[in-house]
């Protein structure tokens, strides 16, 4: 642990928790292998505290994690980036979309942003019935030709890609995989097991985010990525039929293990190494630019991550990770080898000012 950066990054989320803009928060660091902080603030849920161990919902944070799991695939040599998805999943390659590559999905080009507008909750949380529904989907552009952020398919179809070669869902293969040999197995989870709820934060929206996220007009591009009943909010994340669902475009999780994954990436962890240098080279590398078709921004996509981003704040070409509508978030910079994530349960969809400063904190003290 670094003593300094322990006290500011506690005084922070204090602060925040103090001040009514949180209600509970996790933050993690990790610098070269090495945890640097671990930190806690707040309330869980009425008369529980956060703990380090706390499960959050992160939303899309969690595609870190799903993209982690293939590129470990990646290394092993169970698949490819240019493996076609239909070659192992067969009724993918229905309407056209017979040429899309696991490369596509990861950079968000694969030309299915979007899920039927008339997409119920239970279909949804329904594996088998989601697949059905994603292969019959006709893409809205050539693969590789756009680019337009997977809200939700992007977890579906990986997941199911690594359900057909693995032959189990992809929750038991981040389970037995990065989670057992990280420690972390009960701190990344897509799905949450009936007997961890008990470890789940519960949620409130934040008035004023929610209000300014209302107030976006209907034709907002992210918008026609699916049913706006769908969109994360705290009702959402508290939702047990969702927290218990194989939804990895989203997922419940922990700071400290996110923060710990990352590191995995770019060093070793208590002698563990997901990746290989030039791996996490590849896969940290700038692929897709220009603009987003469904978020009207930039897009700025590594292989299932976003680059030199930190939500939509610019960052150097060396910063990957994922932020999740709500206020949690997880980067990395292969520069200085810190890796950062923050959790929280204020449900916020405007803006990540946890994370932010807790980066800022960790960046300033540590480069």
């Amino acid at each position: 642990m670094n003593e300094l950066l322990q006290e500011q990054v506690v005084d922070a989320i204090e602060g925040l928790v103090a001040s009514g803009a949180e209600n509970g928060v996790q933050a993690a660091v990790y610098r070269r292998g090495e945890l640097i902080v671990d930190a806690v603030a707040g309330m869980a849920a009425p008369g529980r505290p956060v703990a380090s161990d706390t499960l959050f919902y992160a939303a899309s944070t969690v595609k870190g994690v799903t993209s982690t799991v293939v590129h470990v695939l990646v290394e092993e040599g169970v698949l490819s980036y240019d493996t076609l998805v239909a070659s192992v999943w067969p009724e993918f390659g229905a309407h056209g979309k017979e040429g899309t590559t696991i490369r596509h999905v990861l950079t968000h080009s694969a030309g299915v942003p979007a899920v039927p507008a008339d997409l119920t909750l239970s279909r949804f949380c329904d594996w088998e019935a989601m697949c059905s529904v994603i292969a019959s989907l006709e893409p809205w552009w050539v693969p590789g030709s756009r680019v337009g952020y997977h809200a939700v398919t992007f977890g579906f179809i990986l997941g199911e890609v690594v359900r057909r070669v693995c032959g189990e869902p992809i929750s038991s293969v981040l389970s037995a995989g990065i989670g057992a040999r990280l420690g972390i197995a009960g701190e990344l989870y897509f799905g949450v097991p009936a007997s961890e709820l008990d470890r789940v934060a519960h949620f409130e929206d934040d008035p004023a985010g929610a209000a300014m996220f209302a107030s976006l007009p209907p034709d907002f591009p992210l918008f026609k990525s699916g049913p706006r009943s769908l969109f994360p909010n705290a009702a959402l994340a508290n939702n047990t039929a969702v927290t218990m669902a194989d939804i990895p475009a989203w997922g419940t999780v922990t700071a400290r293990g996110m923060a710990r994954m990352y590191a995995a990436l770019m060093s070793e962890v208590d002698g563990v190494r997901l990746l290989s240098p030039s791996r996490l080279q590849e896969i940290s590398a700038l692929s897709t630019t220009g603009l987003d078709e469904m978020t009207g921004g930039p897009a700025q996509y590594g292989l299932g991550y976003t680059i030199g981003q930190l939500g939509m704040r610019p960052a150097p070409p060396t910063v990957f990770g994922m932020v999740g509508i709500g206020g949690s978030a997880a980067y990395a910079d292969t520069a200085t080898g810190i890796s950062v994530a923050v959790t929280k349960n204020r449900f916020n969809p405007t803006e990540i000012n946890a994370f932010d400063q807790v980066w800022d904190l960790a960046t300033k003290l540590l480069s």
